[in-house]
């Protein structure tokens, strides 16, 4: 019989700037006035508007009169903060909650989409901050790191390697994209954190399922410039068809990796007492409940608060579930997130007494 492995303790954390719509109506009425013909517009909107095929497009019809498709509010750094100062505040937080000292820490993982430092990952910047002596590792499935993060942080502490592994996982989009290019409207940034370690019998993770996303792999590209200080800026560029390469493939990605986990633990949806999704749209929850038709109160999507975070954006939703009493001890959670050029991958566990900290 399997040890009994999962989420110690979860926090989550937030730039200190909050821009709503507002913000960018009053600073940039032009580019407002044609938001219809920019890069936002095009990325999301169906290729057949009047005949939608797919739940995918059905479920972005009701946004498409939006001009934000759907954001409300997001999170960006200001000039002081950076995706380590994010990261530190989460993992601080999250060891507080698990009442555990650096000293108990056994292993750090860090996945920064995107780190610092071009050539480098975040993960030893963060455990010099936090005064860490154990190992240090970065692992990128860009928005599909935090259920990968998960599935390798509880294999190795099942396996005996470690005991404690605390895991990172931060999203900056906000670097990577213009403001005065209406990507930036639903982009956004955040970080999140969890002590992964032994629980209750019968508690933790029962089963993971994962698949590549090599379909999507030529949807973002990375582009590097110099700024007036000789910095080296990230720019993210999306592909023409980007919405309809999703729109084709997100049903079947959702479906395989839900019905995978599902299957390898040897239950059915209806077995689930509640579905976390990372919600990159305002209609990814949506999408979600409708393929696997599913009970919209099974489930909670945070898109409003923060737009997309990438993935934070599971953690985010599981902290402000879990701290709203919509999941409660011994539980059972499916999680599914999914991450262009990478992985998509699903968990279930049975939720434990998990310590939460303080509230973004």
């Amino acid at each position: 019989m399997r040890p009994p492995i999962g989420i110690r303790s979860l926090s989550v954390s937030f730039p200190s700037i909050i821009r709503t719509n507002d913000y960018y109506k009053e600073k940039y009425p032009e580019l407002f006035a044609q938001a219809d013909k920019k890069s936002l517009a095009k990325l999301f909107t169906p290729a057949n508007i009047s005949a939608p095929t797919n739940e995918y497009d059905l479920e972005m019809m009701p946004y498409l009169q939006d001009p934000f498709r759907g954001a409300v509010q997001r999170r960006v750094l200001a000039p002081n903060e950076s995706s380590l100062t994010l990261e530190y505040q989460a993992a601080s937080d999250a060891l507080k909650a698990a009442n555990l000292s650096v000293n108990d820490v056994d292993l750090l993982i860090v996945c920064s989409l995107a780190p610092e430092y071009i050539g480098y990952g975040n993960a030893a910047f963060v455990a010099r901050e936090l005064g860490l002596k154990c190992g240090a590792w970065n692992l990128d499935a860009t928005c599909g790191s935090t259920l990968i993060a998960l599935q390798t942080a509880s294999a190795l502490v099942q396996a005996g390697e470690y005991k404690n592994v605390l895991v990172v996982v931060s999203c900056t989009y906000s670097r990577g994209v213009d403001e005065s290019d209406t990507l930036a409207w639903f982009f956004s940034d955040g970080a999140g954190a969890f002590v992964v370690s032994a629980l209750e019998v019968n508690q933790g993770i029962i089963s993971t399922h994962a698949v590549n996303t090599g379909v999507l792999c030529d949807q973002f590209k990375i582009k590097t410039s110099n700024d007036e200080k000789g910095n080296t800026r990230l720019h993210l560029r999306v592909a023409r068809n980007t919405n309809k390469m999703m729109a084709e493939t997100a049903t079947g990605l959702l479906r395989t990796c839900c019905e995978g986990a599902i299957e390898k633990a040897g239950l059915t949806l209806n077995d689930i007492d509640f579905f976390i999704f990372n919600t990159p749209t305002a209609w990814f929850s949506k999408f979600c409940i409708r393929v696997l038709n599913i009970d919209p109160e099974r489930t909670i999507d945070v898109y409003p608060l923060y737009s997309n975070i990438g993935p934070a954006l599971t953690l985010a939703n599981l902290y402000h579930a879990a701290h709203m009493g919509k999941i409660r001890e011994n539980d059972l959670i499916l999680m599914y997130g999914f991450g262009a050029a990478s992985s998509a991958a699903a968990s279930i566990m049975r939720w434990g007494n998990v310590a939460l900290g303080s509230i973004p």
